[in-house]
């Protein structure tokens, strides 16, 4: 029995045992590897912008510590439960060590829908949060960024939440923050970058030539717009983007920097435009020569695995390939898959990196950090592909396994403590 369940660990499970298969794990050793160390559950109650009182579910779980504290995002969604933060938490320990960083995965959030909160309420749940969060996090224990739902702002709240506690500011205790608060410069940037990045590699690696080239965008939160923007910027034309409010197609392209101002003015894609609506249903299976899901978990089964008609498929979101995707898209090498622990870590890349600054208190400029983060992605890309062609296995086993592989041995050197 356990208390992780649902359909998003059950994929991080399944993924994870066909990485132990790959590397002959023995059965002895694979749940000190797969189940977190810790997981918290707290209540976060709150006075409404009406007087009434709510109560929110919050969660964090830190899956290892071997290698340093743990690194991840906070998320609010009205659907969150344990299952789902530890499956990301997983994800994040494989993708950490994947790109070198010292950082065992982490994941955290609360159950609410942030759409649905005043200001007041929205500072109230994340002042709690962070407050109920005091006695299991810290700059070398566990150190939160923004994920879904949240933002730098919220970062900001939890950080001087923290602060106020301890007595003196503690920048280092999250990463995403405003770059007046301690936060870096190209942070908020740094997903959606890293992913038009990694794209450029994978069409280099193709031969295929980015002006001309197509791109749909699912997901116009902070990753997707940033990712469509520099799409954008190297001349490919994006042809289709969509959030929970709204999807647009047009095979002419799409004025991004339009769609970005309405999104930053409305908060949502709704409302652009009548004339360019789409139905979201059929956006991931419309042809394309890059095709980047930046939304949720889980969006591409096996069913629209075998109906999808783009060249490259850069996973900007989390696990939104199921296991039984990977299957199909494993007959279909004419898809160059990027997978998630490698096509997003640039944010959790330059959370490093703004880490490292806050507790140097040194900073350094924007392009010296993309330039740092770049040289971080290229490694990781070149190690994924020199170990899916020795081996002749996916991308996404040759990535998985790498970030295993490190945790493993650590694990190992350090050993089991009586």
């Amino acid at each position: 029995m356990t208390i992780y369940t649902g359909p998003v660990f059950e994929m991080a499970r399944d993924q994870f045992n066909v990485i132990a298969d790959y590397l002959e794990i023995p059965a002895d050793q694979r749940d000190r590897l797969l189940f977190p160390k810790r997981a918290i559950a707290v209540a976060c109650p709150i006075h409404r912008s009406d007087g009434t009182l709510a109560v929110f579910h919050g969660y964090r779980v830190q899956h290892h510590l071997t290698l340093g504290p743990t690194k991840g995002g906070t998320r609010y969604s009205p659907t969150l439960d344990i299952g789902e933060v530890a499956a990301l938490a997983i994800w994040m320990s494989w993708k950490c060590a994947l790109a070198g960083l010292p950082y065992g995965g982490a994941k955290g959030g609360v159950r609410v829908d942030p759409y649905k909160l005043t200001r007041h309420e929205l500072e109230s749940v994340s002042r709690r949060y962070m407050q109920e969060m005091i006695p299991f996090v810290g700059p070398h224990t566990d150190v939160m960024a923004p994920d879904m739902g949240t933002n730098e702002q919220v970062m900001a709240w939890f950080m001087d939440t923290y602060s106020m506690y301890q007595g003196k500011t503690v920048t280092e205790i999250v990463t995403g923050k405003p770059v007046a608060s301690g936060g870096t410069l190209g942070r908020r940037e740094a997903t959606g970058r890293g992913v038009a990045h990694l794209v450029d590699r994978a069409m280099e690696r193709l031969g295929m030539a980015p002006v001309g080239a197509t791109a749909i965008v699912q997901g116009f939160g902070n990753v997707g717009s940033v990712a469509a923007q520099s799409l954008a910027e190297r001349g490919i034309k994006v042809i289709g983007v969509s959030d929970h409010t709204a999807c647009y197609f047009d095979p002419k392209g799409l004025d991004v920097p339009g769609l970005i101002r309405h999104a930053a003015d409305k908060g949502v894609l709704a409302g652009y435009s009548n004339q360019l609506a789409a139905d979201p249903a059929t956006l991931l299976l419309q042809r394309c020569d890059v095709l980047v899901p930046a939304a949720t978990e889980r969006v591409i089964g096996a069913e629209v695995a075998q109906k999808l008609q783009c060249r490259v498929l850069a996973e900007a979101a989390n696990g939104p390939t199921t296991p039984d995707a990977d299957a199909v898209l494993a007959e279909r090498p004419e898809i160059f898959v990027i997978p998630d622990i490698l096509c997003n870590a640039g944010g959790v890349v330059v959370s490093y990196f703004e880490w490292v600054q806050d507790l140097q208190q040194f900073f350094w400029d924007e392009p010296e950090v993309m330039s740092k983060l770049y040289h971080v992605l290229d490694r990781a890309f070149a190690q994924v592909l020199g170990r899916a062609d020795r081996d002749r296995v996916p991308y996404r086993t040759a990535a998985m396994a790498i970030g295993v592989e490190k945790v493993r041995g650590a694990k190992q050197v350090r050993g089991l403590f009586p």
